[in-house]
């Protein structure tokens, strides 16, 4: 190659994922390496033979067409555009898992795939970024560092921030020594206690003042008798992010850290708080004590600054559906109360049931609120007009604090969705039994439901009928796969992704329709064969593995492909917070650099695998 191309070709792959993350000097040393072909339109790539004729492809000019050996479209490919992953494997046979044909008049750059690995023996750090499994890169995408301005108390091990002043006190010990233990020898706001060398309790400060003070206990009593049983603790190398996420959903203020069962010291709110982000995470003790449901309402700021910080943090899509479910049960739980405030007293046991995002704790901004009363089977007419008016107050309380009432009002205030069990039990029932499109639609709201005020055992006798159902049925399955299939990941884009023609959207992908709808969809095809009683995405597909229905590979394929796109999409969104405008699921082409691209067309593949798989599996088609 003449020597004068090597200053061009050098630019061109220093501005291409991945070879833009690798060093000036290793890349100079590839484009020296790499070979140049011209393809007309309608030539093919042969790929395989010996190891030292195989290439890593990059598109400089033109487009590619990837097909399946069956003919089906695996995927079409731009400029900056790479391909030969999967024949990069040293260990792999002699044949093609795809065929390559230049749709137009293609230049192609080739890396020669043993001075790649000859190079990256040099920088192994590097290696992931070219592996030949998909996961592997996927996995490597989603490497982020936190960012500067998240530094700090997030990332820091629960041992740096505990204070190691904790009064430790035997259970027999009295009230009044443990207060003057915590208070004039360690000056600390709460004791752990012990018996016979284990933790059994603890006690904070607050508890001295509502349980002894308030109700006049004598001090002389042992400490035991006004203690917590059985406290949460944390490891002292635990994150604090994950010592938080522990104080916000049981509602603790003080957490021993522990370890071999030997009290190191004490994380308390007061710890955290220090942090303006972390001030925010503590969102849910100021819904539990605001009185009007205007004070909830202005809350909302705060609960997007908690979504801000987590996907600025780096955090896993799991954790911020679970920190943010966690609120909006906040919210739901304080609406119901002061609903009941409000009406007066329930007249009978009832359980209200959420469904969607929400039950799989999935909750991200834009999530709206699908919700259900469950009554019990000797609910009056008069019981259930209260529950409606109830359901009115809640839901129109939700919408003022920023979760959208629901457009097919699968809401508690649908007379529909306020029912006795055994009425849901029949709903179930004819669901399962004629899944025709208009159940499938009803189904697809509450085939995920969890139970978050009232009584829990009116829910789960749903769920467990809902599975009992299933199991019986030779239909509902494949209905649940046939509609699931009906929409594809685009598998076609190249250049730029345009999918969505007219309409506000035009000219956009809509990431949640063509990309994570599918993927909850296929997780929960696979849990419900599996019986699976969690109801996450991520979970799901994780039970799945382990009942023997989807290989290990696979797993790790399709949470990696779940993890890179929700980083996309809370990502898109929170580019759009910053610049005050509202965020939603439509991310235009110009957003996406090389690196989106390539790591969103994998992932796009190894859904669309799924998706042929679970046709297999779960239908004669």
């Amino acid at each position: 190659m003449p020597q004068t191309l090597i200053p061009n070709i050098h630019h061109f792959i220093g501005q291409v994922d991945p070879f833009d993350k690798l060093p000036d000097e290793l890349q100079r040393q590839i484009a020296c390496a790499i070979k140049i072909t011209y393809l007309g339109k309608g030539e093919q790539v042969h790929f395989g033979g010996a190891v030292d004729a195989r290439y890593l492809y990059v598109i400089r000019t033109g487009s590619m067409e990837q097909r399946n050996p069956d003919g089906g479209l695996r995927a079409k490919l731009g400029p900056e555009d790479i391909f030969g992953f999967t024949f990069l494997d040293p260990g792999k046979e002699d044949h093609q898992d795809y065929i390559a044909t230049a749709i137009e008049n293609t230049l192609l750059y080739l890396v020669p795939h043993e001075e790649l690995q000859r190079l990256l023996e040099q920088y192994p750090k590097f290696s992931e970024h070219f592996a030949a499994n998909a996961q592997v890169r996927l996995h490597s995408a989603l490497d982020v560092q936190w960012s500067d301005g998240e530094k700090g108390v997030f990332v820091k091990k629960v041992a740096e921030v505990a204070s190691k002043r904790v009064a430790v006190v035997d259970a027999d010990t009295s009230i009044q020594q443990t207060a003057d233990e915590m208070r004039r020898i360690c000056r600390t706001s709460c004791a752990v206690i012990k018996q016979d060398g284990v933790i059994v309790g603890l006690v904070t400060d607050r508890d001295m003042t509502k349980r002894v003070v308030a109700q006049g206990i004598d001090i002389q009593l042992p400490i035991s008798s006004i203690m917590t049983v059985e406290p949460l603790t944390i490891g002292p190398d635990d994150l604090v992010l994950q010592a938080s996420v522990v104080m916000m959903q049981h509602n603790v203020r003080s957490l021993p850290v522990v370890e071999d069962n030997e009290v190191l010291g004490i994380l308390t709110t007061t710890h955290l708080v220090k942090n303006n982000r972390m001030q925010a995470m503590f969102l849910i003790e100021r819904i539990k004590y605001s009185e009007t449901a205007q004070e909830l309402a202005q809350l909302a700021p705060e609960r997007q600054a908690i979504f801000e910080a987590l996907v600025e943090g780096g955090v896993s899509a799991e954790v911020i559906g679970h920190v943010m479910t966690m609120i909006m049960d906040a919210y739901s739980r304080r609406l119901l109360q002061m609903a009941e405030r409000k009406l007066g007293p329930a007249p009978c046991e009832f359980a209200w049931m959420v469904a969607g995002s929400h039950a799989r704790n999935e909750v991200h901004l834009l999530s709206d609120q699908d919700c259900a009363i469950v009554l019990p089977d000797d609910a009056s007419e008069s019981d259930r007009q209260y529950f409606l008016h109830l359901a009115h107050w809640v839901c129109n309380g939700l919408a003022a604090c920023g979760y959208p009432l629901c457009p097919g009002k699968f809401m508690a205030a649908n007379p529909k969705w306020c029912q006795p069990k055994q009425v849901w039990l029949a709903y179930y029932s004819k669901w399962v039994a004629s899944p025709e499109y208009d159940k499938l639609l009803n189904i697809s709201v509450f085939l995920e439901t969890r139970c978050i005020y009232g009584n829990e055992a009116l829910v789960s006798v749903l769920h467990q009928h809902l599975l009992d159902e299933i199991a019986a049925s030779s239909r509902f399955l494949p209905s649940l796969v046939r509609d699931s299939v009906t929409v594809n990941p685009p598998l076609g884009i190249f250049n730029y992704l345009v999918l969505e023609k007219g309409g506000a959207h035009s000219n956009t992908l809509n990431i949640k329709k063509y990309a994570i709808t599918l993927l909850v969809d296929l997780a929960r095809i696979y849990g419900l064969s599996a019986q699976c009683h969690q109801d996450g995405t991520e979970a799901r597909f994780r039970f799945a593995h382990e009942q023997g229905l989807l290989s290990e590979e696979m797993l790790k394929n399709v949470l990696g492909a779940y993890g890179f796109i929700s980083q996309v999409r809370f990502k898109h969104q929170l580019t759009a917070l910053k610049a005050g405008k509202t965020a939603d699921n439509h991310i235009t082409p110009d957003q996406f650099g090389s690196f989106e691209r390539k790591h969103l067309k994998d992932a796009f593949r190894i859904i669309n695998d799924l998706q042929e798989v679970a046709k297999i599996r779960f239908t004669k088609d």
